[in-house]
């Protein structure tokens, strides 16, 4: 029965379950997975970080000493956009070699391909140390949902070793930038239009702010494979009405971070920099970067692995983008983790998102060779610790 569950029949049902965030709710996408789980002989259990918000976590095997492998990933998207798509966003349609819809690369695929490995190894998961699969809820707003629902795991779960299933074409990655995102806020004084002189506009110094970051140095040397820093000002909001000077305006800023960066000291390089423009910055997503050595015993195995499947070694590379490994890793002890799935990374959030069809019964291999390789693993290194 469990050799049944295809993963692209299973990423179309995902896809056709809306879970947009902002603006959606995760849970029917969560007892979804869950009551199909929960056929397959894992103890599930749901975790709610707001109401709708529904987190869902599956283990089976292993004891509460045993260092799990751990598969992990997001069970919301991102809206659809504004530009209207040739194919329905919803539909989960297969066309030619792709799999259309709304989360099929970021990351429905990925959830897809470890549920039904899991789900084809069946009893062999029972073996020692077990797995654990953590499908979070609102990851593409910053980890609010992993965020608590590590910390809570933490207590009761061990684990060895971590694979993020997000978007990489089934090529590993062993890291990814942090992320850090800063609300800014100017004050003023507010007049009539036709007399701005009688007022202080708000506008006008968040413009000279931006002016400002514009040119803002990190003065960090490059990671040799995450680059440097970046900066982007994402938006910027002022007054109410256009005869008026406004008094308040505020810009959200998005900087993403090499390891080894300290987010409290760009904070204070911010707030001094910016003194006299800006009267408040406030962070409101604090990720960290990930990383992890690529000379680490279990990412050698991985790698070994994918090389044998493809023939050459795989490059070590890492993403630009942050993953639920930002607050998981540390939560489970900095356990080494690789980020690998089968979507396409270059159509994430993209109107007309798409995965490669083939990519998720190749994922699903390469997710079940994991685990089996882990059993090994974890005899050779964890056990003897």
């Amino acid at each position: 029965m469990n050799d049944a569950i295809n993963p692209v029949t299973l990423c179309q049902e995902l896809v056709r379950i809306q879970s947009v965030n902002p603006g959606g709710c995760e849970d029917q996408c969560a007892q979804f997975l869950g009551d199909l789980l929960l056929g397959g002989g894992f103890d599930v259990t749901y975790h709610d970080f707001a109401p709708g918000r529904t987190s869902v976590v599956a283990r089976k095997g292993g004891s509460g000493d045993s260092a799990r492998l751990c598969f992990a990933g997001h069970i919301d998207t991102v809206p659809l956009g504004f530009n209207d798509w040739s194919v329905e966003p919803f539909g989960g349609n297969i066309v030619g070699d792709k799999l259309y819809g709304r989360g099929a690369t970021d990351m429905k695929s990925g959830i897809a391909s470890f549920v039904a490995a899991a789900m084809h190894l069946g009893d062999e998961l029972l073996a020692d140390p077990g797995v654990l699969l953590i499908m979070a809820a609102g990851e593409e707003t910053g980890c609010e949902g992993s965020l608590p629902l590590g910390q809570e795991l933490a207590k009761v779960v061990r684990v060895g070793a971590m694979i993020i299933a997000e978007p990489t074409y089934n090529q590993p990655k062993v890291g990814h930038r942090g992320a850090l995102w800063l609300r800014m806020t100017t004050k003023g004084k507010t007049a009539h239009g036709s007399m701005p002189e009688l007022g202080v506009n708000a506008l006008y110094k968040a413009a000279r702010a931006t002016q400002k970051l514009e040119d803002f140095g990190f003065n960090v040397a490059p990671h040799p494979y995450l680059g440097g820093n970046s900066l982007s000002v994402g938006n910027l909001h002022a007054g109410q009405n256009v005869n008026s000077v406004p008094d308040h305006a505020v810009m959200e800023v998005d900087i993403r971070t090499i390891p080894g960066v300290r987010h409290d000291r760009l904070l204070e390089d911010f707030g001094a920099y910016l003194e006299g423009d800006i009267e408040e910055i406030e962070a409101f997503v604090d990720l960290n970067s990930v990383w992890t050595d690529p000379h680490h015993p279990w990412i050698e195995r991985v790698y070994a692995l994918c090389a044998a499947r493809d023939g050459e070694q795989p490059a070590v590379a890492a993403l630009p983008f942050f993953t639920d490994a930002s607050v998981l890793q540390p939560a489970f002890g900095g356990a080494p983790t690789i980020i690998l799935g089968p979507g396409e990374t270059h159509m994430a959030h993209q109107t007309d998102e798409y995965c490669v069809v083939d990519n998720l019964p190749a994922a699903v291999c390469l997710y079940k060779a994991l685990w089996r390789d882990y059993l090994m693993y974890y005899k050779m290194v964890c056990i003897e610790r």
